[in-house]
């Protein structure tokens, strides 16, 4: 019985988590004044997902990889897509490569594209955030689809300068998920 405003609310509050499920992995990248990288990734995981699953986040060189020599990288979102491409590692490896971090973070983008054959019907049931830190402080993010959010924002990162915090575009590497 939906008999008061309350009750009401909770009931458009449930639907809401229903049909836009909860995910949480957050990624945190750093760089010292000594050129030191470190990276930690957590997850609350995929919403109401099947018993034993595993996601990318425990998978070293796929939700995360760092490497001091280079630089780091992690990723939010599909983690099984993640995995099948060893994200975090493909990104560090670009990067050794000399890539930009947004272009490497594009790259692992592309190959999860690949593996479904670049058939946005399919790659549209789902979206995944790759972030990177080079040695030399440098960082970007790609995302699979720069759709906005349902509060109309566009998928972006935070970065910390040591002075300030500042919000920065995911660059897409499709437009629209629509």
């Amino acid at each position: 019985m939906l008999d008061t405003p309350e009750k009401q609310a909770w009931a458009a509050h449930i639907e809401d988590v229903v049909l836009h499920p909860p995910t949480g992995t957050i990624n945190c990248l750093a760089v010292n004044e000594k050129g030191e990288i470190s990276g930690v990734t957590t997850t609350s995981g995929l919403a109401w997902k099947l018993a034993g699953r595993v996601g990318d986040s425990p998978i070293i060189g796929a939700g995360l990889f760092v490497d001091n020599e280079v630089g780091a990288a992690g990723s939010t979102g599909r983690g099984e897509e993640n995995i099948k491409i060893s994200g975090g590692h493909t990104i560090v490896e670009m990067m050794r490569k000399g890539m930009p971090p947004t272009e490497a973070c594009l790259e692992a983008c592309q190959r999860v594209a690949r593996s479904y054959n670049n058939d946005k019907t399919r790659l549209r049931r789902f979206n995944i955030t790759f972030y990177a830190l080079n040695k030399d402080g440098v960082h970007g993010s790609a995302v699979l689809w720069g759709t906005p959010s349902r509060n109309g924002r566009r998928p972006s990162y935070a970065v910390h300068d040591g002075v300030e915090a500042n919000l920065v575009p995911c660059a897409p590497l499709f437009e629209t998920a629509g």
